[in-house]
Parts: structure tokens; C-alpha cells; sequence
């Protein structure tokens, strides 16, 4: 039964009433909503209800109608918001899990978790007890896999959830993990649900193969009861007489549930699909649904998983999906539950290579510290790494040109502001500079401030030309009054609010310039457009182009030429590219500097084996004026 207590009920005289249901046998749960507050009493017992209404505090009592009483939204009207260390799960917010399906190594799980905790994911999912249907399959690490988990969840700072088949394990998982799961196949296990509902930690519930929903929410019913409010529902599809997918996902369940219970609801549609190229899609029918979020089972090489590796995304559809997720969740008016980006550490260090030094591992940038570049560079080669950072673009290849660095990381193009032309032009004109790499980054865009200034002190928004259109929306909605004001570099903009103590304006930048400069951010991704992305060069001298390229697989070419002033010299060009394979990637022209109105041409192309290029420059070269090839490099995924 549901106990309204009166407004203005003193504490004395609630803790009267929860003592006199306890001694009655009741289990007794507080909640205060925002206009009343009311206590939960559940138990087997039977009294007669103006036993307890006439006790001092009590406005009324609510019979509960529903057999779950504790997870019912007759108990509680408002949505529970489930809280796995610094993640939240349920209302507005929309909460991805992602991870393989079973814990196989320490290095595995390391390299998964840092792919999908970049890509989006904010709880780190991996089996090490492993429920198998053939008793020869592989059946998890057990402890093992365990500990694999937490260091690679401790590594990465995301919350890890794990599946717990026996009551027997519950002391031993609850050292590791942040969330038990509770698989399908033991939802009804009610010892088991027992012995981890008392354990008060958050749970993840999943749906039985055959269960109705009463039964579902039962089971959430058994937990609650124990001694745990943080559970939360998932959706993971039934068994059904249909055999074209592992299991038939019922997306209908998420809104019926959603009336029924207070509790968040996700969807599992990896399990529910077992099929990879159908999980994207069903993953974005759950939102559609008002799901709180979704579960997906991602393996960067899922042919050699060694369970359920046909369900599994790929890291970059895992990304691509996460994109999606991100575009779709303003529909459903929702937002996307994010964690701060990984910082390194050495970027939040006021340190700078000396302008003077000729240093064999330095890496220019252009920018101030704490520039999208700079954590680029922190990622491609080591978060330790030795920086320069360079006013202009033009500085940064002088630096590698005159020694002063190794290696330098250039913008070249961006999926909303195109290419950096400059920066092609460089490349032309700098002939011991050769393209070795490449990289691409997400653009998250924050509005930093100084500690202290609220949205509304703010009159002044700097940041970079680009940073400023890229979240134009935000802006007009939010800061429409104020002034928007170009500044050469995001990160130097949030430099600059700090070094002038600016009380008074914001900053639109990433989250390693805010962390290197100390200031907060006030509004994460503020970005219009989700799919954000700025695709970087790694160039360097001639001489040091080998060591960096021996990497990876050589599959890509830059080059750049002119023809002659002839009809159809271009088509020459690119029908030799066309006859030997090379699949054009991208293709631009830039005016000759010196020569007005005559044009040289940008070519990327996939390549196969560099050997398929070195067979067909003499004839490229045949049919240009000028032909350079600008590097060979691996493509950036």
C-alpha cells in the first residue's frame, strides 16, 4: 500500500509511522516526489488500512493494485534515474553499453574498451561467467576475466557490467563490478535474485526468452524487495515461432512497460537479432521507442570471437551507430548520456618544447595547448609525446623542415567545413615534405567558461571561425544576444577568457583545452551536427617517413599534378587510375600559384600494394606537366 504523508509531516512523526509498518511487517520505502511524499509498504501481512491512517503525519493510504509493488508507478509516479557510479540510466537521458560478449584476454578487452568509450559508450560491458547453451563451448575467465575487466574499466573510467549466473559469486563479483546483469536464462532464478538484490547495487534485468511482462517485472520485484532500487529492465527479445532472427525483439514492450513501472527501460538488440547487419537498425527502433538505452555487443575481430561473434559490430559500425543514436535522440526528445572525453594526463601539463631545440621526437601542431591536433597527437603516437605547438599552419612545416620536429600533424579536411585548403598548398609547395600518416578525430564542441560564470553573465562567445558556424543552432537558441567573436584557434580562445580573467564570456572549444587551462565546461557537445569529423595529416621529412609508415599496411596515396591545356588531359589522368585499379578517393584543384587561371590537381587513391602505384608514375608522369606524389600512408578508420 501506498502512505500519502501530510505536507509539513515532521520527522518525528514519519519515522513513528515507518516504525509502526516495520513492527507490522512491512518493508517500507520512502520516496519523495515533487508534490507529495509518500512511503511504500509491501509484505505479506494483512491490516486494515485506517490502522494507518489515523496514525499523525498520514494524509491517506492507497491500496496497490499491481502484484510487483514496489516496481509499479503506482507507487511511484516520477521515473527512476539509476545511478552506476558517474552514469546515470533512465528520464530523458539515453545510456549505451557496449563491449564483447565474453572477456578473452587483457589485451582484447583493453582494445575494445578504449574503441567504444572513444566512439560513445559510457558502461563497459564483458562476460566472465558465461551461460552457454552446449556445455563443450567456451564457458568465460572466470575471476580471471574479472580483474581483465576492471583494469580495462578502471583505464578507460567507465562503470562495468557483467553477467552473474550464481548466488555463490555474488561476494566474490561485487569487488569487480559497478552493475550485475541478470541474464534471461535466470531471471526466474529467485535465490539468485535474492542474493543480489541485497547487495543494494544496481542490476540489469534482462527479459526471459519466454516471460510475459508481469513476469519481468516480478523478477524486478524480487530484487527491489531484497534490498536494491537501482534495476534496471531489458528488453532482449522472445522466443517466438519465428526463425529468421536469433530471437523476436519486442520493441512494443518498451512503452507498455514504461506505463507499467517506474523503473528505466533498454533494449539488447544483439541478442535479440543475433545477426550483425540487423542490430544498427533494431538499435535505433528501441529509441524510437522510448527505450533509456541500448546494449551492444562489439569485437574488433568477431570472426575469431569465441562466442557470439555474428552479433557483434565492428568498432567502426559501433561508432557509426553511436552517431545515429546521437542524431535521433533530439526526435525522441532526448540526449545521449556522455562522459568527458579522456584527457591524457600530459595535456593537462604546462609544457612546451623549446622553439630553439632540434628534438628527434618532438611533434608540431598548429595551435595553442590543449587544440583538437594536440590530442591527436596524443593518440597516434604516445600520450607522453613532446609537443610544438605553432602559430600558423606554415610554421608547423617549417618546424619539421627545419628539424626542430620529427613529425608534424596537420587538419586537411573536415565533414562540415571541407577541405583545408591551405594546408593542401603547403603540401605543393614544401618539396621535402611527404605525407606518412593519417588520423581522424571527432570534434566535440563545449562551452568553457571561467569558474563561476553562469549562462546568463555570458555577452562574448570566442572561438575559431569554424567552431562558431559548427554550433550556430546552440547559439541562436541559447546566447542569441550575444556576440559572436572569430578567434584563430579554439583552444587559444579559452587561453585567452582565462589569461583576461573574463567573467563575462565563453569560449566554444574541446574538453583537453578546458582541462589544460583549468576551466570549466559549462554546456558539453554543443555542436549542431553529431557527425562531426576533422581528418589529419602526419607528415615529416623523406628521411624520416619509413620508420612511421612500417606502422601499418600502406593503402593509401596523395599526389598532386597539372596537365596540359588541352581538352581532356584530366580524363587521361584519371582513366590510367581508373585501367590500374587505384580507386579515387578524393579529387581537387587549386589555382598555380604565379600563374593565374591555370590549375593543379589533388588526387587521393586506395591502393592495393604500393607497387601498383610505382608501375604507373612513368606513365602519369607522361601525360602531366608537374607530378609529385605526396606520400603513401595508411587511411585512418
Amino acid at each position: 500500500m501506498i502512505i500519502i504523508l501530510k505536507q509539513g509531516v515532521t520527522a518525528e512523526e514519519k519515522n513513528n509511522i515507518k516504525k509502526t509498518l516495520k513492527e507490522k511487517g512491512f518493508i517500507v520505502k520512502e520516496i519523495i516526489g515533487k508534490e507529495d511524499t509518500v512511503l511504500g509498504a509491501v509484505g505479506t501481512v494483512q491490516v486494515d488500512p485506517r490502522s494507518i491512517e489515523i496514525l499523525d503525519g498520514v494524509s491517506s493510504v492507497v491500496p496497490i493494485s499491481k502484484p510487483y509493488k514496489l516496481a509499479s508507478r503506482e507507487l511511484k509516479k516520477e521515473d527512476t534515474i539509476v545511478s552506476v557510479r558517474n552514469v546515470k540510466i533512465g528520464g530523458s537521458r539515453i545510456a549505451v553499453i557496449a563491449g564483447p560478449c565474453a572477456v578473452e584476454s587483457e589485451d582484447q578487452i583493453m582494445r575494445i574498451a578504449e574503441k567504444v568509450r572513444e566512439a560513445g559508450a559510457v558502461i563497459l560491458r564483458g562476460g566472465a561467467f558465461k551461460p552457454r547453451t552446449s556445455p563443450y563451448s567456451f564457458q568465460g575467465l572466470g575471476e580471471e576475466g574479472l580483474k581483465y575487466l576492471r583494469k580495462a574499466g578502471d583505464a578507460f573510467d567507465m562503470p562495468v557490467t557483467t553477467e552473474i549466473v550464481s548466488p555463490k559469486d555474488v561476494e566474490l563479483m561485487k569487488g569487480y563490478i559497478d552493475m550485475f546483469q541478470i541474464g534471461a536464462r535466470n531471471m526466474q532464478n529467485f535465490e539468485l535474485l535474492k542474493e543480489v538484490g541485497k547487495t543494494g547495487m544496481p542490476v540489469l534485468l534482462k527479459r526471459g526468452l519466454s516471460a510475459t511482462i508481469e513476469e519481468w517485472l516480478m523478477a524486478a520485484e524480487y530484487l527491489m524487495a531484497s534490498g536494491t532500487d537501482q534495476v534496471v529492465l531489458c528488453e532482449r527479445g522472445i522466443r517466438t515461432f519465428e526463425k529468421a532472427t536469433r530471437n523476436t525483439l519486442d520493441c512494443s514492450a518498451i512503452p507498455v512497460v514504461q506505463k507499467l513501472t517506474h523503473l528505466p527501460v533498454i533494449g539488447d538488440p544483439s541478442h535479440a537479432t543475433g545477426i550483425r547487419d540487423m542490430v544498427s537498425p533494431m538499435a535505433l527502433a528501441l529509441i524510437a521507442g522510448g527505450a533509456s538505452g541500448v546494449m551492444v555487443e562489439v569485437h574488433d575481430h568477431p570472426e575469431k570471437a569465441l562466442s557470439d561473434g555474428p552479433q557483434s559490430l565492428y568498432p567502426e559500425q559501433f561508432e557509426r551507430l553511436m552517431r545515429d543514436i546521437e542524431a535521433l535522440a533530439p526526435v525522441v526528445g532526448k540526449a545521449v548520456e556522455k562522459t568527458p572525453r579522456r584527457i591524457p594526463e600530459a595535456m593537462k601539463e604546462d609544457y612546451k618544447a623549446e622553439e630553439g631545440s632540434r628534438s628527434s621526437d618532438t611533434v608540431a601542431f598548429q595551435g595553442e595547448r590543449g587544440a583538437f591536433s594536440e590530442l591527436v597527437i596524443r593518440r597516434t603516437f604516445n600520450e607522453d609525446q613532446t609537443v610544438l605547438p605553432c602559430k600558423e599552419f606554415k610554421d608547423v612545416f617549417d618546424a619539421v623542415a627545419k628539424g626542430k620536429a620529427k613529425y608534424g600533424v596537420i587538419p586537411i579536411e573536415n565533414t562540415i567545413g571541407g577541405t583545408i585548403y591551405e594546408n593542401l598548398d603547403l603540401l605543393n609547395v614544401e618539396g621535402n615534405i611527404t605525407v606518412v600518416g593519417e588520423a581522424q578525430l571527432r570534434v566535440i564542441h563545449n562551452l568553457i567558461v571561467n569558474p563561476g560564470v553562469k549562462m546568463e553573465d555570458i555577452k562574448r562567445v570566442y572561438s575559431h571561425p569554424q567552431g562558431l558556424a559548427q554550433c550556430r543552432e546552440f547559439l541562436s537558441e541559447n546566447l542569441p544576444d550575444a556576440a559572436q567573436i572569430p578567434f584563430y584557434d579554439t583552444s587559444g580562445a579559452v587561453k585567452y577568457i582565462k589569461e583576461n580573467r573574463m567573467m563575462d564570456a565563453a569560449a566554444i572549444a574541446g574538453d583537453a583545452a578546458a582541462a589544460h587551462y583549468g576551466l570549466e565546461i559549462l554546456k558539453p557537445s554543443i555542436e549542431t551536427n553529431p557527425k562531426n569529423y576533422t581528418r589529419f595529416y602526419v607528415i615529416s621529412r623523406s628521411e624520416n617517413a619509413e620508420f612511421f609508415r612500417s606502422a601499418g599496411k600502406i593503402n593509401r596515396a596523395s599526389m598532386t599534378f597539372s596537365t596540359p591545356d588541352k581538352p581532356g588531359s584530366l580524363f587521361v589522368v584519371l582513366d590510367i587510375l581508373q585501367k590500374h585499379g587505384l580507386n579515387m578517393k578524393k579529387l581537387e584543384s587549386r589555382p598555380i600559384l604565379g600563374k593565374p587561371w591555370e590549375y593543379s590537381f589533388f588526387v587521393e587513391t586506395e591502393l592495393e600494394d604500393r607497387h601498383d602505384l610505382d608501375s604507373i608514375i612513368p606513365l602519369l608522369k607522361e601525360n602531366t606537366v608537374t607530378f609529385r606524389i605526396l606520400g603513401t600512408y595508411t587511411a585512418a578508420h
